[in-house]
């Protein structure tokens, strides 16, 4: 076994952020990922955002490891050969809105019967039942309805959404969760089940602590900009040479050696500084004590003396300073894949470190349907014959 899913083979009918990017997650696990798309247009990402080669980098950024086919959906033929590849599968995962696999005549009631052993993912906004059910979602919505939103931003500016598609992403990485628990049941069980995960739903996860708060306290967490919640100063500060520095020394255990790195241990006879909870009541005064001592130094002054003294902080990186990060390239975080028509790509790399199966990138993106003749012939035995006939009649 040299990977943790070799063997299992996975459907991807999904499209855009939240499945592609689940798939992607099993491929790099070693699945056989087959992304199943629309003849002609495919996923509705390769035509998003800038592109290399004629190739979409949204597209490529979550599509490796991956093989590639054509299908009409709206082709009653086209169906039956979906049908036909979920036979043959272990799962499927889909990020349509709720209920349009059930109006292809695919939904899980019926692939179950196709395979009883299939696990089926879906993605949606808001889950496959519910008063929502219905609704059109993004991740900005997810974010603006779950609360994300008005927990993000400045407390006298307008709500924020995360700087990437938070929600998308967590969604993406919750469904594939799912999907190795069933997985794993199965192997008990012998009989596949529906994972069910909603952009909404994650959203909501992320409150943690705000829900008991309110419930219980009747507190309303809301926006605090960077300032840490829970003690002080912990925030981000300017430094001489215009560079931003996020301190995060300031619980009591960690405030002690802050000061004492900074050569002011005095201040720990001030009442205001002394604990934590009076640090939180005075959070201005600490702040401005903080950020006066940052900004007669230049960020890497700060950082190199803080983290010296075995202090958490960091400099607020730029996307140039990310991408030539020595530890991120250390752990192979940074990684060029070969495409066959954009060349050279850079991109991320296996997240999940595994000491004896570790996954791997195996596989460019595909061109789309670059790989009909292949998947349709191993997995259905079609010969080339037969493949050029669908292709002619439009099915693929």
């Amino acid at each position: 076994m040299n990977a943790p899913l070799e063997g299992i083979k996975v459907l991807d009918v999904s499209r855009v952020l939240a499945g592609p990017f689940c798939c992607m997650l099993l491929g790099d696990m070693g699945a056989d990922v087959v992304k199943v798309e629309r003849i002609e247009r495919g996923d509705d990402s390769r035509s998003v955002g800038d592109k290399v080669g004629g190739e979409s980098l949204y597209f490529l950024t979550m599509n490796r490891n991956k093989r590639g086919v054509t299908l009409d959906f709206r082709d009653p033929e086209g169906i039956a050969l979906l049908k036909s590849l979920v036979r043959e599968a272990d799962v499927l995962v889909e990020n349509f809105r709720a209920g349009t696999m059930e109006k292809m005549g695919c939904g899980y009631e019926v692939l179950k019967e196709i395979n009883p052993r299939l696990i089926m993912a879906s993605i949606s906004g808001f889950g496959q039942d519910g008063p929502y059910a219905d609704y059109a979602c993004f991740d900005m919505i997810a974010q603006a309805m779950g609360g994300l939103m008005d927990l993000t931003g400045e407390p006298d500016r307008p709500p924020v959404t995360t700087g990437t598609f938070l929600v998308d992403y967590s969604t993406g990485l919750y469904a594939a969760i799912g999907i190795l628990g069933a997985l794993r049941a199965r192997d008990t069980t012998g009989v596949g089940q529906h994972v069910d995960v909603a952009l909404l739903d994650t959203a909501a996860s992320f409150l943690i602590t705000a829900i008991p708060e309110f419930k219980l306290l009747g507190k309303k967490m809301t926006r605090r900009g960077n300032r840490d919640r829970y003690c002080a100063p912990a925030n981000l500060f300017l430094a001489k040479d215009g560079r931003w520095v996020f301190i995060a020394s300031a619980t009591d255990g960690l405030f002690p050696r802050l000061v004492k790195a900074m050569g002011r241990e005095d201040v720990l006879e001030n009442p205001h500084f002394a604990k934590n909870e009076a640090r939180m009541e005075n959070v201005e005064e600490n702040e401005k004590f903080l950020g006066d001592w940052v900004k007669t130094r230049t960020a890497d002054e700060v950082v190199d003396l803080l983290r010296g003294a075995g202090l958490p902080c960091a400099k607020v990186a730029t996307i140039d300073e990310v991408v030539d990060d020595p530890q991120l390239r250390h752990r192979k975080m940074l990684v060029d894949i070969e495409h066959p028509t954009v060349g050279r790509f850079p991109t991320h790399g296996v997240n999940i470190h595994l000491s004896e199966t570790p996954g791997s990138i195996r596989r460019p993106p595909p061109l789309l349907g670059q790989h009909n003749e292949e998947v349709y012939g191993e997995w259905l035995g079609l010969d080339s014959d037969a493949v050029a006939r669908l292709k002619t009649s439009g099915v693929i």
